[in-house]
């Protein structure tokens, strides 16, 4: 074989492999978390949109309904609120207190879902910032997660440490 023909070859062997390896090498940094929502009640499907709006907002981890669960949710008659009991693992409550006083339950479940990935509260009072909570208004309807805040989710999930603390509950009040 003419050796720029052998060079030809080799250069779209070696392109191929790259395209065929890359998309694999990045899915495996992916972390999939699983979470039951069995005792999550009237919030289930409000859960499940939080979930999809994390899923839509950062590459290093990805949400799930499932077993064996990192995280569970359980409804209750409380405040809502996080005990992560450490990266992407924990208990939600989805207080039924807030919902009556009028947040928004996709807001507040995006809220303590960033509690399990590792984002502490930040009461900034601004609706767009999701870790604000309950400082931004009752009017605020926003469920997604700043620029800022999906970066620090996708840096945890690389590798770096939460600025959470773990094995403490996270009530937003």
């Amino acid at each position: 074989m003419p050796r720029p023909l052998r060079l030809a070859l080799s250069v779209v062997l070696t392109i191929s492999f790259l395209l065929v390896t890359s998309p694999a090498q990045a899915a495996a940094l992916v972390r999939v978390l699983r979470y039951d929502v069995s005792r999550a009640a009237e919030f289930v499907n409000v859960v499940n949109q939080g979930a999809q709006v994390w899923n839509s907002s950062v590459v290093n981890v990805r949400l799930m309904q499932g077993s064996p669960a990192s995280f569970v949710v359980i409804a209750d008659n409380g405040w809502p609120r996080a005990l992560p009991t450490s990266l992407g693992r924990g208990t939600i409550w989805m207080g039924r207190q807030a919902v009556d006083q009028g947040y928004s339950p996709v807001r507040i479940a995006a809220h303590e879902i960033g509690h399990i990935l590792g984002l502490p509260d930040r009461r900034t009072g601004r609706c767009t910032d999701l870790m604000s909570g309950s400082s931004a208004p009752v009017s605020c309807t926003n469920a997604n997660p700043s620029a800022a805040e999906r970066a620090e989710v996708d840096r945890n999930f690389a590798g770096s440490t939460p600025l959470i603390e773990f094995g403490r509950v996270h009530e937003d009040r």
